[in-house]
């Protein structure tokens, strides 16, 4: 019989490892020193859980360094990388022996086969690889399949209308049976340094941080395989695979009231519309979506799981926590703002909270310990509890904090 054909992935990503490799992950291990970084993460998967530190974690598809860094930031927990490039992972277990990563397993093996490993996972990490399998499904049912009751997947996926220029740009290199040797390659990024300035793939290359990297390039124009989803597409991809949508990881860029969307005379509108609905007529009115992420569970709900509402009487009982992107800007402000709040990581500059004097105390005082009620004690003023009610909801939506609701039961 003949020989199975190679994975086409496997060897681009062996030949051409992705994301770009490091030597250190030093700022990673500094930055995650502060322990509210740690309970900002957890409790934007599980805000209903008390927090806990000794994880089980899989990074499937880790790349070079991604499985190493939650190693080492996370050293409470159990990690297993899984890849099917051994560059790769030979760039991982160099770091792991760099960091003497006794909590990190490494392993060779297709995310379909994940399975093998007959183990379950508190947190399963999959971002940027699933669009790149022959069998994407298949991929997204041997992880659901391993997640613990309640457990937590944490999943990026492309999207298409943000990469209408990549997929042009793609085409165009099929059709010129470009590769990907050295000089190819160098050829490209000059031929890219010339694109017209209204091209869909000029925009994109100017705000990423690796146009100028081979490998990046490499990546998302000479893929042998990548798929995208909008969003309808990614929730029908979900539901047929028994898993859905605990929220998206940023959640103000999908909702109707968040942004220069939420003053137009569509805001009523869109406010009407169901939950699915209003996410997919989001994504066609910002148009550039590039990718999703998406924290999603298990479809039979952990019991006694808790979500996030300000409709009953639990919301006082939350502890705010700051999420670690998120800014307080004190300069050139809006009248009658005493700062204005963003979120770093957001990529659409309407996405800002302006707040005034008394706002910006209650926002002041979170410390990631005390509960909302305790700010508003603290903090005080005429209609304290309602302003604070509406502020920390504005918060959340925006992508400013995550809530510890683990009292609000």
């Amino acid at each position: 019989m003949p020989e199975p054909s190679p994975d086409p992935i496997r060897d681009f990503y062996t030949r051409h490892p992705y994301p770009p490799a490091v030597d250190n992950l030093d700022r990673a291990r500094d930055e995650w020193q502060d322990p509210n970084r740690h309970r900002a993460q957890y409790h934007l998967m599980w805000p209903g859980r008390r927090y806990r530190s000794d994880l089980s974690i899989l990074i499937a598809g880790c790349g070079t360094w991604q499985a190493a860094k939650y190693a080492l930031c996370q050293p409470d927990a159990r990690i297993v990388g899984i890849d099917v490039s051994t560059t790769s992972l030979d760039h991982t277990d160099q770091l792991k022996r760099q960091y003497n990563l006794t909590n990190l397993e490494t392993r060779q093996l297709p995310i379909e086969e994940a399975g093998t490993l007959d183990r379950r996972f508190d947190l399963i990490v999959c971002t940027g690889v699933l669009h790149h399998l022959a069998d994407p499904d298949a991929g997204l049912r041997a992880l659901g399949s391993m997640l613990t009751s309640g457990g937590a997947l944490y999943l990026m996926v492309y999207a298409p209308y943000g990469r209408t220029g990549v997929y042009m740009l793609q085409e165009y290199c099929r059709s010129l049976g470009i590769g990907t040797s050295e000089r190819e390659i160098n050829d490209l990024t000059a031929v890219l340094g010339t694109l017209p300035p209204h091209h869909p793939l000029t925009a994109l290359l100017r705000l990423s941080r690796d146009a100028a990297n081979a490998g990046a390039l490499a990546d998302a124009l000479l893929n042998p395989r990548d798929r995208s989803y909008s969003v309808p597409q990614l929730f029908d991809f979900l539901d047929r695979n028994g898993l859905t949508l605990g929220r998206w990881y940023w959640q103000a860029p999908y909702l109707p009231q968040c942004g220069s969307i939420a003053t137009t005379p569509h805001a009523k509108r869109l406010a009407a519309l169901p939950e699915r609905a209003k996410f997919a007529a989001l994504e066609l009115w910002r148009g550039t979506m590039s990718s999703h992420s998406v924290v999603v569970h298990p479809r039979e709900p952990e019991e006694d799981a808790v979500q996030v509402a300000f409709d009953d009487d639990r919301w006082p009982r939350y502890v705010p926590i700051r999420l670690p992107a998120t800014l307080c800007i004190r300069e050139r402000l809006p009248a009658g703002a005493a700062a204005v709040l963003l979120n770093r990581s957001h990529p659409f500059h309407d996405l800002i909270v302006a707040v005034d004097a008394h706002e910006k105390r209650m926002f002041d005082a979170i410390d990631g310990r005390r509960s909302i009620a305790e700010i508003i004690d603290g903090v005080g003023g005429d209609g304290a509890r309602p302003r604070a009610r509406a502020l920390f909801e504005k918060l959340w939506w925006y992508d400013q904090v995550v809530f510890d609701a683990s009292n609000g039961r």
